[in-house]
């Protein structure tokens, strides 16, 4: 048997229940870990993405949460909401920290939100700090211990959005969701990865084919058959030694096309698309 050096950094690989929208949690816990997986985040879970009320339904309370998540090995590495920090109004901000008492409970320490806006302009560049400021404050005062994390989804799929606000907000936490900056913005996955190593977090990753599909310019595909460039993701993630998150974010609930989520991680086990294969 070859020794495993645990002292080398390690990603934690997982997925998002976007690819497995109707599953109940111990469902989804059960799907990673036959996968061999660290990891799920969750965005839904029963059929819904109203997940402070799955939770209220299914365990009662944040602290019944975190009694069902304590004997799993797999564990929760974000909760993924709604929240944009562009155009964040009063109403989604309360939205967002309906959240916060279960991720404490349980001890999430990611709680997803996106960009929003569209160009990253100076005005939304500004809507998007306030948004963070507020996020900031208000952690401060109740002593949260989650971190907001934001998604390059909307604006921020662009190489000078990102600058931009990585200047102004140098300490903020990113999902860089890679296929999006690749595929939406044009960039290329080294050049993205110089800017935003520093704040990554946690990285979305799927594959795609440049044919329309039934609702983008592209078509999502099974990982590791598409035209996504993982072998240079993987290397440039390996020789900076990333030990954050890779989760295959497999879009099923909003694309009902595609085979299912299980399906979807034995191509990537497979094809040896995820690293340490």
């Amino acid at each position: 048997m070859v020794a495993v050096d645990n002292s080398v950094p390690r990603i934690k690989l997982a997925f998002s229940t976007l690819g497995c929208a109707d599953l109940e949690l111990d469902e989804a816990l059960a799907l990673a870990a036959r996968h061999g997986l660290d990891a799920i985040e969750i965005r839904a879970l029963g059929g819904t993405i109203d997940l402070v009320s799955y939770f209220t339904e299914r365990f009662g309370s944040p602290s019944g949460l975190a009694r069902a998540l304590a004997p799993s090995p797999v564990k929760v590495c974000a909760f993924n909401t709604s929240l944009r920090i562009v155009g964040a109004t009063s109403q989604a901000k309360e939205e967002f920290l309906r959240y916060l008492p279960w991720a404490e409970a349980a001890g999430i320490k990611s709680l997803r939100v996106f960009d929003g806006g569209e160009s990253g302009d100076a005005g939304e560049l500004a809507e998007a700090l306030e948004t963070l400021q507020w996020w900031r404050e208000t952690a401060r005062r109740e002593g949260f211990g989650a971190e907001m994390v934001v998604e390059t989804h909307d604006c921020l799929v662009r190489l000078d959005p990102i600058a931009r606000f990585l200047e102004a907000a140098p300490d903020c936490a990113l999902l860089w969701d890679t296929h999006h900056t690749w595929r939406k913005g044009g960039h290329d996955l080294l050049e993205t990865w110089k800017l935003v190593r520093n704040n990554t977090r946690h990285l979305h990753v799927k594959d795609s084919i440049s044919q329309p599909g039934p609702k983008l310019p592209y078509s999502y595909v099974l990982p590791g058959s598409g035209e996504f460039p993982m072998a240079a993701l993987r290397s440039a993630l390996a020789a900076d030694g990333y030990a954050g998150v890779m989760s295959l974010e497999w879009e099923k609930l909003w694309h009902a096309e595609l085979p299912s989520l299980d399906l979807a991680l034995q191509a990537a086990r497979q094809n040896r698309w995820w690293p340490h294969e």
